[in-house]
């Protein structure tokens, strides 16, 4: 079974709302709802490589400083298995806009589980949840 690595980041605004983006057309789960983030590059750690992911979909700088691990997936799929580290992010700098096409929305909690969610990133809504209330 294949592994694949991705990490993820739920950026939260200062009303308590969640940053998700849409699935662009053309890619696997396309209209599909998840968490920003991306692929972990070779000889790239988790951290570095979020901070790079939200620079090039989004157009935002953060720091290591800036993210904490929250909690992380395991899920398994057709072709691969997933493991993906879920880090909050409250700081950035920059305006969050979407640089791939990708629809974004700003949710709360509660509202995350009415999206079309891909199936790895569902699990991840009760932790964010627990964090910030419903």
């Amino acid at each position: 079974m294949n592994i694949k690595l991705v990490v993820c980041a739920a950026l939260i605004d200062k009303d308590g709302r969640v940053l998700v983006n849409s699935r662009p057309d053309g890619k696997n789960m396309a209209g599909f709802w998840e968490f920003p983030g991306g692929k972990i590059e070779k000889n790239e750690t988790p951290e570095n490589a979020l901070i790079r992911e939200l620079e090039e979909e989004l157009g935002i700088n953060t720091w290591r400083s800036c993210l904490a691990p929250l909690t992380f997936v395991s899920h398994r799929y057709v072709d691969f298995h997933l493991l993906m580290p879920l880090y909050v992010c409250r700081k950035w700098e920059g305006i969050v806009k979407s640089k791939d096409n990708q629809a974004l929305k700003w949710c709360y909690p509660n509202q995350l589980m009415k999206l079309k969610m891909l199936p790895a990133d569902k699990p991840l809504i009760a932790h964010l949840r627990d964090l910030l209330g419903p």
